[in-house]
Protein backbone atom coordinates (compact mmCIF):
# COMPACT_ATOMS: atom_id res chain seq x y z
CA UNK A 1 0.00 0.00 0.00
CA UNK A 2 2.26 2.79 -1.23
CA UNK A 3 1.33 6.29 -0.05
CA UNK A 4 1.71 9.20 -2.61
CA UNK A 5 -1.18 11.63 -3.90
CA UNK A 6 -4.41 10.64 -2.37
CA UNK A 7 -6.52 9.24 -5.25
CA UNK A 8 -2.63 7.71 -6.51
CA UNK A 9 -2.63 5.41 -3.47
CA UNK A 10 -6.34 4.59 -4.30
CA UNK A 11 -5.85 3.21 -7.41
CA UNK A 12 -2.80 1.63 -6.09
CA UNK A 13 -4.30 -0.27 -3.05
CA UNK A 14 -6.74 -1.99 -6.11
CA UNK A 15 -3.74 -3.95 -6.85
CA UNK A 16 -4.30 -5.96 -3.79
CA UNK A 17 -5.72 -9.59 -4.59
CA UNK A 18 -5.73 -11.42 -1.22
CA UNK A 19 -7.11 -14.58 -3.31
CA UNK A 20 -10.37 -16.42 0.09
CA UNK A 21 -9.61 -19.94 -1.18
CA UNK A 22 -6.68 -22.69 -1.60
CA UNK A 23 -4.93 -25.29 0.12
CA UNK A 24 -2.87 -25.42 2.80
CA UNK A 25 0.37 -23.90 1.88
CA UNK A 26 3.28 -23.54 4.82
CA UNK A 27 5.05 -20.48 4.80
CA UNK A 28 7.95 -21.52 2.76
CA UNK A 29 10.36 -18.51 2.79
CA UNK A 30 13.22 -19.10 5.68
CA UNK A 31 13.27 -16.64 8.72
CA UNK A 32 16.71 -14.71 7.05
CA UNK A 33 16.33 -13.89 3.68
CA UNK A 34 20.46 -14.73 2.73
CA UNK A 35 19.93 -18.32 2.91
CA UNK A 36 17.72 -18.50 -0.12
CA UNK A 37 20.31 -17.78 -2.86
CA UNK A 38 23.72 -16.94 -2.92
CA UNK A 39 22.79 -13.87 -3.96
CA UNK A 40 25.48 -10.83 -3.14
CA UNK A 41 23.76 -8.75 -0.55
CA UNK A 42 24.34 -5.48 -2.95
CA UNK A 43 22.22 -7.09 -5.66
CA UNK A 44 18.04 -7.95 -5.35
CA UNK A 45 17.43 -11.65 -5.00
CA UNK A 46 16.84 -13.46 -7.54
CA UNK A 47 13.82 -12.27 -9.56
CA UNK A 48 13.65 -9.12 -8.49
CA UNK A 49 14.79 -5.94 -9.88
CA UNK A 50 15.18 -2.28 -7.48
CA UNK A 51 13.79 0.55 -9.12
CA UNK A 52 15.87 3.79 -6.71
CA UNK A 53 16.05 6.72 -8.92
CA UNK A 54 18.02 9.40 -7.43
CA UNK A 55 16.73 11.25 -5.30
CA UNK A 56 17.60 15.21 -4.94
CA UNK A 57 18.87 16.44 -1.87
CA UNK A 58 16.34 18.56 0.06
CA UNK A 59 16.96 22.10 1.06
CA UNK A 60 17.59 22.39 5.23
CA UNK A 61 18.26 26.05 6.17
CA UNK A 62 19.44 26.87 2.92
CA UNK A 63 21.77 23.95 2.63
CA UNK A 64 21.38 20.81 0.82
CA UNK A 65 21.10 17.28 2.77
CA UNK A 66 23.42 14.68 2.19
CA UNK A 67 21.63 11.60 0.47
CA UNK A 68 22.66 8.23 0.23
CA UNK A 69 21.33 5.30 -1.71
CA UNK A 70 22.19 1.65 -2.68
CA UNK A 71 21.57 -1.60 -2.25
CA UNK A 72 21.87 -3.83 1.38
CA UNK A 73 20.79 -6.79 1.75
CA UNK A 74 19.02 -7.35 -1.11
CA UNK A 75 16.87 -4.12 -0.18
CA UNK A 76 17.18 -0.62 -1.76
CA UNK A 77 17.46 1.89 0.53
CA UNK A 78 17.27 5.29 0.77
CA UNK A 79 19.06 7.74 3.67
CA UNK A 80 18.69 11.22 4.17
CA UNK A 81 20.92 13.37 6.62
CA UNK A 82 20.48 16.94 7.31
CA UNK A 83 23.22 19.39 7.51
CA UNK A 84 22.94 20.03 11.51
CA UNK A 85 22.24 16.29 12.50
CA UNK A 86 20.22 16.19 15.71
CA UNK A 87 21.81 12.50 16.35
CA UNK A 88 18.19 11.26 16.25
CA UNK A 89 16.77 8.32 12.94
CA UNK A 90 13.84 8.03 11.63
CA UNK A 91 13.44 5.11 9.34
CA UNK A 92 10.00 4.86 7.39
CA UNK A 93 7.93 1.46 6.64
CA UNK A 94 6.15 1.50 4.02
CA UNK A 95 3.13 -0.36 2.66
CA UNK A 96 1.73 -3.23 0.65
CA UNK A 97 4.02 -3.62 -3.03
CA UNK A 98 1.75 -6.21 -4.74
CA UNK A 99 3.14 -9.44 -5.62
CA UNK A 100 5.06 -7.87 -8.20
CA UNK A 101 9.14 -8.19 -8.85
CA UNK A 102 10.34 -4.76 -8.75
CA UNK A 103 11.20 -3.51 -5.46
CA UNK A 104 10.64 0.32 -4.61
CA UNK A 105 11.92 2.85 -2.48
CA UNK A 106 10.27 5.80 -1.19
CA UNK A 107 10.67 8.90 0.84
CA UNK A 108 8.28 9.39 4.60
CA UNK A 109 4.93 10.61 2.99
CA UNK A 110 2.17 13.81 3.87
CA UNK A 111 5.54 16.22 4.17
CA UNK A 112 7.14 14.04 6.91
CA UNK A 113 10.03 14.21 4.73
CA UNK A 114 10.82 17.51 4.85
CA UNK A 115 9.53 18.20 8.18
CA UNK A 116 11.86 15.42 9.81
CA UNK A 117 15.16 17.51 7.91
CA UNK A 118 13.99 20.61 9.29
CA UNK A 119 13.89 19.33 13.02
CA UNK A 120 17.46 17.99 12.78
CA UNK A 121 16.63 14.31 11.95
CA UNK A 122 18.25 11.82 10.09
CA UNK A 123 15.85 9.58 7.98
CA UNK A 124 15.95 6.14 6.39
CA UNK A 125 13.52 4.04 4.02
CA UNK A 126 13.56 0.58 2.89
CA UNK A 127 12.51 -1.38 -0.12
CA UNK A 128 12.62 -5.19 1.70
CA UNK A 129 14.16 -7.74 0.20
CA UNK A 130 10.53 -9.03 -1.16
CA UNK A 131 7.37 -7.74 -1.83
CA UNK A 132 4.17 -9.44 -1.22
CA UNK A 133 2.46 -9.05 2.20
CA UNK A 134 5.42 -10.35 4.20
CA UNK A 135 5.74 -8.48 7.22
CA UNK A 136 9.03 -10.38 8.14
CA UNK A 137 10.58 -9.13 4.81
CA UNK A 138 9.62 -5.62 6.67
CA UNK A 139 11.22 -6.45 9.85
CA UNK A 140 14.23 -7.54 8.81
CA UNK A 141 14.69 -5.15 6.01
CA UNK A 142 14.13 -2.39 8.42
CA UNK A 143 16.68 -3.46 10.89
CA UNK A 144 19.23 -3.98 8.70
CA UNK A 145 18.78 -0.72 7.34
CA UNK A 146 19.03 1.02 10.65
CA UNK A 147 22.61 -1.03 11.75
CA UNK A 148 23.72 0.09 7.96
CA UNK A 149 23.00 3.88 9.02
CA UNK A 150 25.12 3.49 12.33
CA UNK A 151 28.04 2.50 9.88
CA UNK A 152 27.81 4.73 7.43
CA UNK A 153 26.44 7.70 8.82
CA UNK A 154 26.74 7.09 12.78
CA UNK A 155 24.71 5.12 15.57
CA UNK A 156 21.58 7.45 16.35
CA UNK A 157 20.94 8.27 20.19
CA UNK A 158 17.07 8.01 18.89
CA UNK A 159 15.27 5.06 16.35
CA UNK A 160 11.64 6.18 15.78
CA UNK A 161 9.93 4.25 13.37
CA UNK A 162 6.90 5.74 11.31
CA UNK A 163 5.11 3.51 8.79
CA UNK A 164 1.99 3.15 6.34
CA UNK A 165 -1.02 0.44 6.17
CA UNK A 166 1.57 -3.29 5.93
CA UNK A 167 4.21 -1.05 7.79
CA UNK A 168 1.72 -0.69 10.65
CA UNK A 169 2.42 -3.99 10.98
CA UNK A 170 6.00 -4.26 10.39
CA UNK A 171 5.73 -1.64 13.13
CA UNK A 172 3.90 -3.69 15.57
CA UNK A 173 6.07 -6.79 15.24
CA UNK A 174 8.83 -4.68 14.94
CA UNK A 175 8.93 -2.97 18.24
CA UNK A 176 7.83 -6.53 19.66
CA UNK A 177 10.49 -8.44 17.92
CA UNK A 178 13.65 -5.97 19.32
CA UNK A 179 11.47 -4.77 21.80
CA UNK A 180 14.61 -2.83 23.67
CA UNK A 181 15.73 -1.42 19.72
CA UNK A 182 13.13 1.57 18.82
CA UNK A 183 12.10 4.81 20.66
CA UNK A 184 9.10 5.73 19.26
CA UNK A 185 6.47 4.45 16.84
CA UNK A 186 3.92 6.20 14.56
CA UNK A 187 2.20 3.81 12.86
CA UNK A 188 -0.73 5.29 10.68
CA UNK A 189 -3.94 3.40 8.97
CA UNK A 190 -1.98 0.21 10.13
CA UNK A 191 -2.80 -3.36 10.10
CA UNK A 192 -2.34 -3.30 13.97
CA UNK A 193 -5.08 -6.36 14.27
CA UNK A 194 -2.63 -8.75 12.06
CA UNK A 195 -4.84 -11.84 11.24
CA UNK A 196 -8.28 -10.39 12.10
CA UNK A 197 -7.33 -7.84 9.09
CA UNK A 198 -8.35 -11.31 6.72
CA UNK A 199 -11.04 -12.07 8.99
CA UNK A 200 -12.54 -9.28 8.09
CA UNK A 201 -12.39 -9.89 4.42
CA UNK A 202 -13.71 -13.11 4.34
CA UNK A 203 -16.25 -12.52 6.00
CA UNK A 204 -17.50 -9.54 4.18
CA UNK A 205 -17.82 -12.02 0.90
CA UNK A 206 -19.29 -14.64 3.07
CA UNK A 207 -21.64 -12.66 4.52
CA UNK A 208 -22.65 -11.35 1.65
CA UNK A 209 -23.04 -14.23 -0.50
CA UNK A 210 -25.30 -15.89 2.17
CA UNK A 211 -27.74 -12.59 2.28
CA UNK A 212 -27.62 -12.77 -1.58
CA UNK A 213 -28.60 -16.15 -1.86
CA UNK A 214 -25.38 -16.62 -3.46
CA UNK A 215 -23.35 -19.15 -2.90
CA UNK A 216 -19.31 -19.45 -4.27
CA UNK A 217 -16.64 -20.48 -1.93
CA UNK A 218 -13.92 -21.47 -2.92
CA UNK A 219 -14.23 -18.65 -5.46
CA UNK A 220 -13.62 -19.56 -8.84
CA UNK A 221 -12.23 -17.41 -11.87
CA UNK A 222 -16.15 -16.39 -12.63
CA UNK A 223 -16.38 -14.45 -9.39
CA UNK A 224 -16.05 -11.00 -10.28
CA UNK A 225 -17.55 -10.78 -13.17
CA UNK A 226 -20.82 -13.09 -12.89
CA UNK A 227 -21.41 -13.81 -9.07
CA UNK A 228 -20.22 -10.50 -7.35
CA UNK A 229 -23.09 -8.34 -9.62
CA UNK A 230 -25.71 -10.92 -8.31
CA UNK A 231 -24.93 -10.23 -5.10
CA UNK A 232 -24.79 -6.65 -5.44
CA UNK A 233 -28.49 -6.78 -7.63
CA UNK A 234 -29.77 -9.21 -4.67
CA UNK A 235 -29.11 -6.90 -1.69
CA UNK A 236 -30.05 -3.55 -3.41
CA UNK A 237 -26.31 -2.57 -3.68
CA UNK A 238 -25.61 -1.87 -7.52
CA UNK A 239 -26.46 1.77 -7.79
CA UNK A 240 -25.69 2.47 -4.05
CA UNK A 241 -23.33 5.71 -3.84
CA UNK A 242 -22.13 8.31 -1.02
CA UNK A 243 -24.66 10.78 -0.31
CA UNK A 244 -27.20 9.01 -2.82
CA UNK A 245 -30.55 7.76 -2.53
CA UNK A 246 -30.28 4.32 0.06
CA UNK A 247 -31.29 1.74 -2.67
CA UNK A 248 -30.20 -1.26 -0.20
CA UNK A 249 -32.93 -3.67 0.42
CA UNK A 250 -34.21 -5.37 4.03
CA UNK A 251 -31.27 -7.64 3.13
CA UNK A 252 -28.95 -5.20 2.32
CA UNK A 253 -29.07 -3.49 4.80
CA UNK A 254 -28.85 -5.99 7.39
CA UNK A 255 -25.09 -6.69 5.40
CA UNK A 256 -24.09 -3.11 5.77
CA UNK A 257 -25.27 -3.16 9.60
CA UNK A 258 -22.61 -6.22 9.76
CA UNK A 259 -20.25 -4.62 7.37
CA UNK A 260 -20.20 -1.24 9.73
CA UNK A 261 -19.91 -3.60 12.78
CA UNK A 262 -17.09 -5.58 11.72
CA UNK A 263 -15.10 -2.70 10.67
CA UNK A 264 -15.58 -0.76 14.08
CA UNK A 265 -19.35 -0.36 15.14
CA UNK A 266 -21.63 2.76 14.21
CA UNK A 267 -19.71 6.02 13.97
CA UNK A 268 -20.02 8.87 12.10
CA UNK A 269 -19.97 8.26 8.68
CA UNK A 270 -20.59 4.72 8.81
CA UNK A 271 -23.29 4.69 5.90
CA UNK A 272 -21.15 6.88 3.33
CA UNK A 273 -18.07 4.93 4.18
CA UNK A 274 -19.92 1.64 3.46
CA UNK A 275 -21.26 3.11 0.56
CA UNK A 276 -18.05 3.68 -1.09
CA UNK A 277 -16.09 1.31 -0.20
CA UNK A 278 -19.14 -1.38 -0.99
CA UNK A 279 -17.79 -3.02 -3.58
CA UNK A 280 -14.04 -3.12 -3.19
CA UNK A 281 -13.62 -5.80 -0.57
CA UNK A 282 -15.31 -8.06 -3.08
CA UNK A 283 -12.03 -7.27 -5.80
CA UNK A 284 -10.04 -9.06 -3.11
CA UNK A 285 -11.24 -12.24 -3.53
CA UNK A 286 -9.41 -14.42 -5.96
CA UNK A 287 -9.30 -18.30 -6.56
CA UNK A 288 -6.27 -20.29 -4.99
CA UNK A 289 -2.85 -20.54 -5.77
CA UNK A 290 -0.90 -23.91 -5.44
CA UNK A 291 2.09 -23.86 -3.61
CA UNK A 292 1.36 -20.07 -2.40
CA UNK A 293 3.27 -19.14 0.51
CA UNK A 294 1.28 -16.53 3.33
CA UNK A 295 2.96 -13.54 1.35
CA UNK A 296 1.25 -14.52 -1.36
CA UNK A 297 -2.04 -16.14 0.21
CA UNK A 298 -2.67 -14.49 3.41
CA UNK A 299 -5.99 -15.55 4.13
CA UNK A 300 -4.92 -19.20 4.73
CA UNK A 301 -4.64 -17.97 8.49
CA UNK A 302 -8.46 -16.55 7.86
CA UNK A 303 -11.10 -17.70 9.72
CA UNK A 304 -15.08 -17.03 10.94
CA UNK A 305 -15.72 -20.32 13.32
CA UNK A 306 -16.13 -18.10 16.17
CA UNK A 307 -16.86 -14.87 14.66
CA UNK A 308 -20.82 -13.86 15.86
CA UNK A 309 -22.24 -11.12 13.17
CA UNK A 310 -24.97 -8.30 14.87
CA UNK A 311 -27.56 -7.72 13.44
CA UNK A 312 -28.95 -11.08 12.83
CA UNK A 313 -32.45 -10.26 11.90
CA UNK A 314 -34.18 -10.46 9.60
CA UNK A 315 -31.94 -13.32 8.53
CA UNK A 316 -30.20 -15.77 11.05
CA UNK A 317 -26.63 -15.07 9.34
CA UNK A 318 -25.12 -16.80 12.49
CA UNK A 319 -27.09 -20.23 11.67
CA UNK A 320 -26.71 -20.12 7.98
CA UNK A 321 -23.27 -18.15 7.00
CA UNK A 322 -20.57 -20.77 5.33
CA UNK A 323 -18.06 -21.20 8.39
CA UNK A 324 -14.68 -21.52 7.34
CA UNK A 325 -11.54 -23.29 9.08
CA UNK A 326 -7.96 -21.49 9.03
CA UNK A 327 -6.37 -23.65 6.33
CA UNK A 328 -2.97 -23.20 8.40
CA UNK A 329 -3.82 -23.47 12.05
CA UNK A 330 -0.24 -23.66 12.80
CA UNK A 331 0.99 -20.69 11.14
CA UNK A 332 -1.88 -18.52 12.56
CA UNK A 333 -1.27 -19.87 16.05
CA UNK A 334 2.57 -19.68 15.98
CA UNK A 335 4.48 -16.90 17.42
CA UNK A 336 7.53 -17.02 15.29
CA UNK A 337 8.15 -13.98 13.22
CA UNK A 338 6.40 -15.58 9.51
CA UNK A 339 5.31 -13.60 6.70
CA UNK A 340 2.12 -12.73 8.37
CA UNK A 341 3.13 -12.52 12.09
CA UNK A 342 1.44 -12.32 15.02
CA UNK A 343 1.21 -8.61 16.54
CA UNK A 344 0.53 -9.63 20.84
CA UNK A 345 0.05 -6.16 22.10
CA UNK A 346 3.15 -5.92 23.98
CA UNK A 347 4.54 -2.23 23.32
CA UNK A 348 7.19 -1.19 25.46
CA UNK A 349 7.96 2.28 23.87
CA UNK A 350 5.74 5.44 23.00
CA UNK A 351 3.10 4.67 20.33
CA UNK A 352 0.82 7.18 18.85
CA UNK A 353 -1.71 5.95 15.35
CA UNK A 354 -3.57 7.67 12.90
CA UNK A 355 -6.63 5.86 11.55
CA UNK A 356 -8.93 7.13 8.98
CA UNK A 357 -12.83 6.72 10.45
CA UNK A 358 -14.12 6.02 6.83
CA UNK A 359 -11.53 3.37 5.81
CA UNK A 360 -12.98 -0.23 5.25
CA UNK A 361 -10.13 -1.64 3.58
CA UNK A 362 -7.59 -1.66 6.88
CA UNK A 363 -10.74 -0.87 9.02
CA UNK A 364 -10.51 1.37 11.77
CA UNK A 365 -12.09 -1.98 13.86
CA UNK A 366 -7.99 -2.45 14.09
CA UNK A 367 -7.37 0.25 16.30
CA UNK A 368 -9.48 -1.23 18.44
CA UNK A 369 -8.08 -4.79 18.32
CA UNK A 370 -4.72 -3.47 19.08
CA UNK A 371 -6.41 -1.21 21.79
CA UNK A 372 -7.99 -4.50 23.34
CA UNK A 373 -4.90 -6.42 23.19
CA UNK A 374 -2.60 -3.86 24.89
CA UNK A 375 -4.89 -3.45 27.67
CA UNK A 376 -4.92 -6.69 28.18
CA UNK A 377 -1.41 -6.96 28.73
CA UNK A 378 -1.36 -3.98 30.93
CA UNK A 379 0.43 -1.78 28.30
CA UNK A 380 -1.87 0.92 27.86
CA UNK A 381 0.19 3.45 28.91
CA UNK A 382 2.15 3.08 25.90
CA UNK A 383 -0.13 4.05 23.52
CA UNK A 384 -2.08 7.09 22.34
CA UNK A 385 -4.37 5.99 19.43
CA UNK A 386 -6.40 9.16 17.00
CA UNK A 387 -9.35 8.95 14.43
CA UNK A 388 -9.59 11.21 11.27
CA UNK A 389 -12.82 11.66 9.93
CA UNK A 390 -11.65 10.81 6.11
CA UNK A 391 -13.21 7.37 4.13
CA UNK A 392 -10.30 6.76 1.80
CA UNK A 393 -7.24 4.37 3.40
CA UNK A 394 -4.41 6.42 4.20
CA UNK A 395 -6.12 9.85 3.85
CA UNK A 396 -3.78 12.12 6.15
CA UNK A 397 -3.23 15.61 5.66
CA UNK A 398 0.20 16.71 6.24
CA UNK A 399 -1.20 18.35 9.28
CA UNK A 400 -2.82 15.38 10.92
CA UNK A 401 0.37 13.28 10.38
CA UNK A 402 3.09 16.44 11.34
CA UNK A 403 1.16 17.14 14.55
CA UNK A 404 1.36 13.50 15.44
CA UNK A 405 4.60 13.43 14.74
CA UNK A 406 5.24 15.95 17.12
CA UNK A 407 3.36 14.89 19.85
CA UNK A 408 5.18 11.41 19.34
CA UNK A 409 8.83 13.26 19.53
CA UNK A 410 8.71 15.43 22.57
CA UNK A 411 6.40 12.34 23.70
CA UNK A 412 9.64 10.51 23.78
CA UNK A 413 12.11 12.96 24.60
CA UNK A 414 10.36 14.21 27.65
CA UNK A 415 7.73 11.55 28.38
CA UNK A 416 4.71 13.40 28.60
CA UNK A 417 1.48 11.17 27.13
CA UNK A 418 -0.09 13.51 24.43
CA UNK A 419 -4.12 13.27 24.13
CA UNK A 420 -5.84 10.51 21.94
CA UNK A 421 -8.96 9.30 21.53
CA UNK A 422 -11.05 6.73 22.99
CA UNK A 423 -11.16 3.37 20.53
CA UNK A 424 -13.00 1.27 22.47
CA UNK A 425 -16.08 2.69 23.73
CA UNK A 426 -18.87 1.61 21.46
CA UNK A 427 -21.02 4.63 22.79
CA UNK A 428 -18.60 6.82 22.22
CA UNK A 429 -17.64 5.83 19.06
CA UNK A 430 -20.78 6.61 17.79
CA UNK A 431 -21.26 10.42 19.09
CA UNK A 432 -21.56 12.42 16.37
CA UNK A 433 -18.45 14.65 17.19
CA UNK A 434 -16.25 11.05 17.05
CA UNK A 435 -13.01 12.13 15.39
CA UNK A 436 -13.17 15.86 15.24
CA UNK A 437 -10.65 16.42 18.10
CA UNK A 438 -7.67 15.82 15.89
CA UNK A 439 -8.94 15.78 12.20
CA UNK A 440 -7.84 18.93 9.95
CA UNK A 441 -10.34 21.72 9.91
CA UNK A 442 -8.73 23.14 7.58
CA UNK A 443 -8.66 20.00 4.80
CA UNK A 444 -12.57 19.57 5.37
CA UNK A 445 -13.01 23.50 4.67
CA UNK A 446 -11.17 23.05 1.16
CA UNK A 447 -13.56 19.71 0.55
CA UNK A 448 -10.29 17.41 0.38
CA UNK A 449 -10.20 14.35 -0.93
CA UNK A 450 -13.65 12.32 1.20
CA UNK A 451 -13.69 15.04 4.02
CA UNK A 452 -17.04 16.26 3.05
CA UNK A 453 -18.73 12.46 3.17
CA UNK A 454 -18.68 13.40 6.91
CA UNK A 455 -20.86 16.72 8.25
CA UNK A 456 -18.85 19.53 9.68
CA UNK A 457 -17.60 19.28 13.30
CA UNK A 458 -19.24 21.26 15.83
Amino acid sequence: MRVRALFALAATVLALAVPLAGAAHADRTPADPTPVSRTPGDQPLPGYTIQNPPLPPAQVGGKPSLVKQGVHNHSGYIIEVPPKWNGKLALYAHGYRGQGFVLTVEPPPFGLRQRLLDQGYAWAASSYYRNGYDVRAGVLSTRDLAELFADEVGRPKQRLIVGVSMGGHVIGRSIEQFPRYYDGALPMCGVLGDHELFDYLLDYNLVAQDLAGVREYPVTDEYATVTVPKIMENLGLTGLTPGGPDTANERGKQFRSIAVNRTGGERPGDEESFAYWKAFPFTLAAPPVPGATLAEEPDQLSTNLFTWYTPNRPVNVNASVQRVRARNLPARLSNRLSQVPRINGRPGIPVLSLHNLGDMFVPFSMEQVYASEVARQHRSRFLVQRAIRAVEHCEFSAAEAGTAWDDLARWVDRGRRPAGDVVTKPGVVKRPDYGCRFSDRAAYDAGAGTRRLFPACP
